[in-house]
């Protein structure tokens, strides 16, 4: 969360900096400056930049959720070989599903960077490529830290006993999916974007 305030922070500054600066415009006419960038049919440099950021945002977001959600289960399941070295195999299932995630930015990101271009961007599309990194980015972070606490507490539980698994499988399934959602919108969204017939260079 502190991350992506500090992306929306420095975005907004960027922009304060874009409308209030600009050599040729004065500071009275930013609305309409901001009217021009938002048009649809507007191809402004900055719009790559955008797309560079949900592209950025998706394989970060995604990457931390994976990496916490690894490292939360991979502390149970090692205490799972010591405890029950016999049930280790089954129970680094957590662990695996963790570490999807980050597949899921990775696609997200190489989607998005394929279709970045110099010309005939419009702010629509890296608007549109923006929103799905941070969906598919988000989306991942909260599935890595849900399967993260549910693969340590579960690990624990099966050294106890083996009726947990199902349960506990049945769990970091519906966690996981939070990611997938958030696959499934980024795709969506990347697939507007890339529709709309750009009419400017």
């Amino acid at each position: 969360m502190y991350v992506f305030l500090c992306i929306s922070r420095l975005t907004f500054s960027y922009y304060c900096y874009l409308l209030q600066c600009r050599g040729d415009k004065p500071i009275g006419t930013s609305f309409r400056v901001c009217d021009q960038m938002l048009d649809d049919d507007s191809c402004q440099p900055q719009a790559v930049l955008f797309g560079m950021l949900g592209a950025a945002a998706s394989l970060a977001f995604s990457n931390i959720g994976a990496a916490y959600g690894t490292a939360k289960a991979g502390v149970a399941v090692a205490h799972l070989g010591i405890v029950e070295p016999s049930r280790v195999m089954r129970g680094i299932v957590p662990v695996v599903m963790a570490g999807i995630l980050g597949i899921y930015g990775l696609i997200v990101s190489v989607i998005i960077s394929n279709n970045l271009k110099t010309s005939g961007y419009m702010m629509f599309s890296g608007f549109m490529h923006f929103g799905a990194g941070l969906a598919a980015g988000i989306a991942s972070l909260a599935s890595g830290y849900a399967i993260g606490i549910v693969g340590d507490i579960c690990c624990f539980a099966y050294a106890k006993t083996e009726k947990i698994f199902v349960p506990m499988i049945l769990m970091l399934i519906f966690a996981e999916a939070l990611g997938l959602y958030g696959l499934i919108m980024a795709l969506l969204m990347n697939n507007r974007a890339t529709s709309y017939k750009a009419t400017c260079k």
